[in-house]
């Protein structure tokens, strides 16, 4: 069970708390809710060959060590969704309009406050270690050119907040999730992200290789492929990075 009070490893640089995390996975016996942080990302992650760009000492970067044996392999992206409520729970107690942009994106409005990248190690059929990783602009002002979704609870609410206090509040609310998710309630994990999602049910671009159509997000399949209902009707699945939404 993941705790508060986890045990927390402070760095003061590293090139990606994902990365130590899973190095220290590999040499020792590490306890679960074990808490990664650092002030500086040399080389933050993001999903597939993206980067994590945060200013020093102004955000959260941290990663949190799982092991949730009681997952099937093929349902991992429940754990996505466990975590992502705990953000956006942390998030709505700030603030309004927050909500979750399949498949990890946090967003303020329509901008982008905070990603996730949650690396598996599968065991059989079910995960044996997880290692979630957890990027939040919380007091950072300014963003570079190429950000230009960006944005910060600072910029949105006008405050500053503890960085201490903020580690807490969300290690805390992942926990509860995650524990709903080994407690067997799955189905309101699930549900309750359904409600959280951008533009569930709105007209929206999209973009994919070769062409550009409009849909509606209908939700996510067992699996986590978005479920796009296009205007002749049409219903189809997309996996992880294979659309684009356009706004």
């Amino acid at each position: 069970m993941v705790r508060s009070e986890s045990k927390i490893i402070l760095l003061g640089e590293t090139d990606s708390t994902n990365n130590y995390a899973t190095r220290l996975l590999k040499k020792e016996t590490v306890a679960e809710g074990t808490v990664i942080l650092t002030k500086r990302q040399t080389s933050g992650k993001g999903y597939g060959r993206n980067s994590w760009d945060s200013e020093e000492n102004k955000n959260l970067t941290f990663s949190i060590i799982l092991y949730p044996g009681f997952l099937h392999a093929s349902r991992q992206f429940l754990l996505s969704q466990a975590v992502s409520l705990g953000i956006t729970g942390y998030l709505s107690e700030k603030t309004g309009a927050v909500s979750v942009k399949w498949p990890n994106d946090i967003l303020i409005g329509n901008r982008k406050v905070a990603g996730i990248l949650i690396e598996n190690v599968i065991s059989g059929s079910t995960l044996h270690s997880s290692v979630i990783g957890v990027g939040l602009n919380v007091n950072q002002l300014e963003f570079p050119a190429y950000l230009q979704r960006a944005t910060s609870l600072c910029l949105v609410t006008g405050k500053t907040y503890d960085l201490d206090e903020a580690l807490q509040e969300i290690v805390a609310g992942i926990s509860l999730w995650y524990n709903e998710l080994k407690s067997g309630r799955q189905e309101k994990v699930r549900n309750c992200y359904l409600a959280e999602m951008f533009r569930k049910d709105e007209l929206t671009d999209f973009r994919t290789h070769d062409r550009l159509f409009s849909a509606r997000i209908r939700g996510i399949d067992e699996f986590g492929q978005l479920m796009l209902e296009e205007l002749s009707g049409k219903i189809s699945m997309w996996p992880f990075k294979s659309v684009e939404m356009v706004y």
